[in-house]
C-alpha cells in the first residue's frame, strides 16, 4: 500500500495529474467517479494567490466528494511560496503539491516550474521551508531534468525525500523534451530502486493504455501512475485501467448514452462553477475525446466547440444521441 503521509491511496494509485484548465473540479469530479484514487488542482501561482488575484483563488475551490485531493503551486520566492502555503492550508486539501515541472516558457522564465531544474539548491530549500511551514504531507511533481546532460533525479529526489517531502511524482521527460519525444521511465525506476527511497514515487508521461500502467508497475516498479492527457475528455480511463488490473481484458468502451451524459453533466457542472461564459469555454478541449472515433462527426463538434451558448452545446449533445445513440465503440 503506498501511503503519502498517514494518507493510505492503496494499492499502486491511479493520480489525476495537475493540468492547466484541465483539472478543475467538474473534471475531477468525473474522475474521482471513474476510480482516481488521488487528484490534483490546476497549478496555481503563489504570487497570484498572495496577491489574492481572482483566478488564482478560483482554484483552491475543493469539494469533500474529491478527496485525497492536493492542491498544487508553483513560484520560486520563498517569502510568497511560504504565504501561499497558509493560504492554500485555509481550503483544507489533504496534500500541498509542489510544481518543479512545467516547461512553460512563462513560468520557467521567473524560474518557477521546470525553471527550478536549473538551480537544485533552490529547490531542495524551498521544499524544505514549505515542509516545516506546514503540517500537511508537501510531495513535488517534477521531470528528470533540463536537458539530457543535467539529468541527476536519482540524487534530487533522495534530497527533497530528506528535507521531508512525502511523495514525488517524476515525468519521463527533461524540460528541453517539453512534450515532444517518448518518456523515459528508466530514470524513474533507478529513483525508486535506490535502496536509500522509502517515500513513493510514480511515474508520469506516456500512460496512455491500460498496458502501459500495467508495465508501469510490473516491469518498473513504480507505485503508482499519474495520468495526464488519457484522461482529458476520457474520464473511464481510470477504470479501464483498473478493469485490466484485475481482469487482464479490457473493459467495453462506455456507451454513446453514457458519454452524451458526461458530456452534458461536465458542461452543467462547469457552468455552474464558473458560470455560462468560461464554463462554455472551457470545456471545449474535452469534446473531441468524448466522442472520438464516430465517422462524420466534424459537424457535431463544430457546434459543440465555436457555440458560446451553452443552449446550443446541450442541443447538439441530444442530436448526436439521436443519430448516433446506437453507434458501436471498440
Amino acid at each position: 500500500m503506498a501511503k503519502i503521509g498517514n494518507i493510505d491511496v492503496g494499492d499502486f494509485p491511479l493520480l489525476l495529474a495537475p493540468m492547466e484548465d484541465v483539472s478543475d473540479p467538474p473534471f475531477r469530479a468525473l474522475c474521482k467517479e471513474q476510480g482516481a484514487d488521488v487528484v490534483y488542482t490546476e497549478f496555481i501561482s503563489s504570487e497570484g494567490l498572495i496577491r489574492d488575484a481572482a483566478k488564482s483563488v478560483m482554484k483552491l475551490d475543493i469539494y469533500e466528494k474529491e478527496r485525497p485531493v492536493g492542491i498544487q503551486i508553483f513560484g520560486a520566492n520563498l517569502d510568497s511560496m511560504l504565504q501561499s502555503v497558509e493560504i492554500v492550508e485555509a481550503s483544507g486539501p489533504d496534500i500541498i503539491d509542489i510544481n518543479f515541472g512545467c516547461p512553460v516558457k512563462k513560468v520557467v522564465s521567473k524560474g518557477a516550474g521546470a525553471g527550478i531544474l536549473k538551480d537544485i539548491d533552490l529547490m531542495v530549500s524551498l521544499t524544505e521551508a514549505m515542509v516545516k511551514h506546514t503540517k500537511l504531507p508537501v510531495t513535488v511533481k517534477t521531470r528528470l531534468g533540463w536537458d539530457e546532460k543535467t539529468i541527476m533525479i536519482k540524487e534530487v529526489a533522495e534530497r527533497l525525500q530528506d528535507v521531508g517531502c512525502q511523495a514525488i511524482s517524476i515525468h519521463g521527460r527533461t524540460r528541453a523534451q517539453m512534450y515532444k519525444g517518448s518518456a523515459d521511465w528508466k530514470p524513474i525506476a533507478e529513483v525508486k530502486n535506490n535502496p536509500r527511497m522509502h517515500i513513493p514515487v510514480f511515474g508520469n508521461g506516456d500512460v496512455d493504455t491500460p498496458e502501459r500502467a500495467m508495465e508501469m508497475r510490473d516491469k518498473y516498479g513504480l507505485d503508482g501512475a499519474m495520468i495526464g492527457r488519457a484522461s482529458i475528455g476520457y474520464p473511464w480511463f481510470f477504470k479501464e485501467v483498473k478493469h485490466y488490473f484485475k481482469t487482464g481484458k479490457h473493459a467495453l468502451p462506455p456507451t454513446m448514452e453514457e458519454r452524451v451524459e458526461a458530456a452534458r453533466r461536465h458542461l452543467q457542472m462547469s457552468i455552474d462553477w464558473k458560470g455560462e461564459k468560461l464554463g462554455v469555454f472551457e470545456t471545449r478541449r474535452h469534446y473531441t475525446n468524448y466522442f472520438k472515433g464516430i465517422p462524420d462527426f466534424k459537424p457535431y463538434r463544430m457546434k459543440m466547440v465555436t457555440s458560446d451558448d451553452s443552449a446550443d452545446v446541450f442541443a447538439a449533445f441530444d442530436e448526436v444521441l439521436q443519430k448516433f445513440g446506437d453507434h458501436q465503440f471498440v
